[in-house]
């Protein structure tokens, strides 16, 4: 009478030996996971600082990682969709598309980057954050020279993505992000009017004391 069980133990083996396999290239793709959070963040912190040539230098470290990444996990397709793939690929697709933003460049494309789309489209989504801290910036350097035209960058960037009406199991909880642009777009248009307010009021300020100063 032939055991049934005969074979389990090779079947065991080659499952032990795929789960190894598995859980190495997993391990290798979530330290460039954190690399490549990290890089896109030190890129975000050097436009800040207007040290934009360091920015780049940041996002190409950045997408070596995520190429490596992708290869790493290249014959993992379950992976290749996990949660932290998809945390990295959004942080380099925000830095990314801020830096473009910022710089008053074409918007690289999801390609382009390497990125699937629901990282790009939330990744644009926090990058309106980044636009705001930027023009904040701007306010308190009395600079609002560009304050208007990345102002409706934030507010077409909205308008995409309101337009991305699509289960969260696709779009990796995209509605929640276009929510918070929303009300990081209110906020600063108030910011915006209130600053360009001041500043009109200030130069009547001026404009009143040079009259009385010619009349002395």
């Amino acid at each position: 009478m032939v055991k049934i069980t005969e074979n389990l133990e090779s079947i065991a083996e080659r499952i032990r030996q795929r789960f190894a396999e598995k859980d190495e290239a997993r391990e290798k793709a979530l330290g460039l996971s954190r690399d490549t959070i990290r890089y896109s963040s030190a890129a975000i912190r050097a436009l800040h600082r207007q040290e934009f040539d360091e920015a780049r230098e940041m996002l190409r470290s950045a997408r070596t990682s995520v190429d490596e990444m992708d290869k790493a996990l290249s014959n993992l397709s379950d992976l290749r969709h996990g949660g932290f793939v998809h945390d990295a690929q959004k942080e380099y697709a925000e830095g990314s598309l801020t830096l473009a933003l910022v710089r008053g460049e074409t918007l690289p494309t999801p390609e382009s980057l390497g990125v699937n789309h629901p990282a790009y489209l939330n990744g644009i989504g926090e990058a309106v954050g980044e636009l705001r801290r930027y023009l904040l910036d701007g306010i308190r350097r009395d600079d609002l020279s560009r304050s208007e035209e990345i102002l409706a960058a934030m507010d077409d960037i909205y308008g995409i993505l309101v337009t991305m009406d699509f289960p969260d199991a696709l779009t990796y909880g995209l509605r929640r992000t276009t929510d918070v642009v929303r009300g990081i777009l209110e906020k600063t248009r108030g910011d915006l009017t209130l600053a360009f307010e001041q500043r009109g009021l200030q130069k009547r300020m001026e404009q009143l004391e040079k009259r009385l100063d010619s009349k002395t």
